[in-house]
C-alpha cells in the first residue's frame, strides 16, 4: 500500500527525442512540395536576371513556364534517378537557373540594339535596395537553403555552414573589391553579390561533414572567383561569345554552383560512416545501405554537373530561339525606354523625363 504522507504518483508522459522525430505525423504534408516550388522560383528568378530590362512581361511568363517543367525534369533526373546529394541547390537551382537564362540572353542577342543599351545598363540598381537585399538574405537564406534538411538534427549543420561562408564571401570582397576595381570603393550591390556567392557555393555541401574552416575557405575562393570573373570573364562573354548578361547572374549564381558541386563532390568521396554516424542515411542514404560505395557516389555527382549544364543550355537556346518570334516582341521607341519601361516605376506617377511645363500643366483624374 502507498504511504498515506508520500505524494502520489505522477503519471508517466511520453516525451518526444530528436532520435525519433518521424514517429508523429507531420503537420505539414506539403512542406516538400512548398520548398521545391521555392527552390524552381529561385531558378527562374535567377534566369530572368540574365535578360532583365531585353524582354518584355509576356516573353518573361513565356520564358517562366518553359523553365518550370524543364527545372523539374532536371531535378527528377538528378535527385531521384541519379541519387545525387544537393539538398540547397548548387546545381539545380544556381547552376540550372545560371546557364539557362545566359543560353536565353544569347538566342535573343541583337547586336545594334544590344551595343547601344550596355551603356545605360550600367549602374541602373540603387544602393538602398542592394543594402536592402543584403539584409534579407543573411536573415533569410540560410534557413531557405537548409529547408530540406530539417530532419534528425540535420539543419543545423547547413545553417552554420551557410552562415560561415557568407561571412568568408563579404570579407573577400572587402579585401579584393577595391584592388581589381579603380574607383577603389566597396559598392553596395558587391555586398549583396558576396552574400549571394557564399550561400550558392553551399548548396551542394551545407549538409555534408565540411567543418568551420571548409566552409570559411570555400566562401573565400568563390568569393574570388565571382570577382575575378567580374572583372574579366564578363567582357569576353560580351565581345566574344555575344553574351549580354544583364546582373551578372554568371558571376554571382553560375561559376560559384559549379566550384559548390565540386566541393560536394570532394566531400562525398571523403564521406564515411564513421565521420558521419547516423547521420549518412540522410546525406547519402544509397552509400549508408551500401548500394554505393563513396567513391563512386562522388563520381555520380560530378557526372551530374555536365548533364545539368547541358539540359540548361539546349533548353534556354530553345527557349530563346521561341521568344525571337516577331509577334512576342515588342517595338519600343528606343533601348532607354525599354529599359525604363520595364525597370524603373516614375515617383508619383510621373514621367521623370517631362519638360516642366508637362509636370506644371498634368492634372489627376
Amino acid at each position: 500500500m502507498q504511504d498515506s504522507g508520500s505524494p502520489p504518483a505522477l503519471p508517466v508522459v511520453p516525451t518526444l527525442t530528436a532520435s525519433s522525430p518521424k514517429s508523429i505525423p507531420t503537420p505539414f504534408p506539403l512542406l516538400p512540395s512548398m520548398v521545391s516550388a521555392d527552390f524552381c522560383t529561385a531558378a527562374v528568378l535567377i534566369s530572368s536576371g540574365a535578360v532583365l530590362g531585353r524582354v518584355n512581361p509576356i516573353q518573361l511568363l513565356l520564358m517562366t513556364l518553359l523553365e518550370v517543367p524543364l527545372f523539374a525534369c532536371n531535378e527528377f533526373i538528378l535527385l531521384s534517378l541519379l541519387g545525387i546529394s544537393d539538398s540547397g541547390g548548387s546545381l539545380t537551382v544556381h547552376a540550372f537557373g545560371a546557364y539557362f537564362g545566359l543560353m536565353v540572353s544569347r538566342a535573343l542577342r541583337q547586336p545594334r540594339v544590344d551595343e547601344r543599351g550596355e551603356q545605360q545598363d550600367a549602374g541602373c540598381q540603387p544602393d538602398a535596395f542592394a543594402v536592402l537585399g543584403t539584409l534579407y538574405l543573411w536573415i533569410f537564406w540560410p534557413s531557405f537553403a537548409s529547408a530540406t534538411t530539417a530532419q534528425d538534427g540535420a539543419e543545423p549543420w547547413a545553417v552554420l555552414n551557410i552562415y560561415f561562408s557568407m561571412a568568408a564571401s563579404t570579407l573577400a570582397t572587402f579585401v579584393l573589391s577595391p584592388i581589381l576595381y579603380e574607383e577603389g570603393t566597396l559598392q553596395a550591390a558587391q555586398l549583396q553579390d558576396a552574400a549571394l556567392v557564399g550561400a550558392a557555393v553551399m548548396g551542394m555541401a551545407g549538409e555534408m561533414l565540411l567543418t568551420p574552416f571548409g566552409a570559411l575557405v570555400a566562401g573565400f575562393l568563390a568569393s574570388h572567383l565571382s570577382l575575378l570573373g567580374s572583372r574579366f570573364l564578363s567582357p569576353i562573354l560580351s565581345s566574344r561569345l555575344k553574351i549580354q548578361d544583364t546582373c551578372g547572374v554568371h558571376n554571382v549564381h553560375g561559376l560559384p554552383g559549379v566550384l559548390g558541386t565540386l566541393v560536394g563532390t570532394l566531400l562525398a568521396g571523403l564521406a564515411t560512416a564513421d565521420a558521419y554516424g547516423g547521420r549518412m542515411e540522410n546525406v547519402f542514404p544509397l552509400v549508408a545501405q551500401g548500394s554505393r560505395t563513396a567513391s563512386s557516389q562522388a563520381w555520380w555527382q560530378l557526372c551530374a554537373l555536365p548533364l545539368t549544364l547541358i539540359l540548361a543550355s539546349l533548353g534556354g537556346s530553345l527557349t530563346g530561339t521561341l521568344l525571337r518570334i516577331r509577334a512576342l516582341r515588342s517595338t519600343p521607341k528606343s533601348p532607354e525606354m525599354e529599359n525604363k519601361v520595364l525597370r524603373e516605376v516614375p515617383e508619383d506617377g510621373l514621367n521623370p523625363e517631362a519638360s516642366d511645363e508637362e509636370l506644371g500643366g498634368s492634372t489627376l483624374a
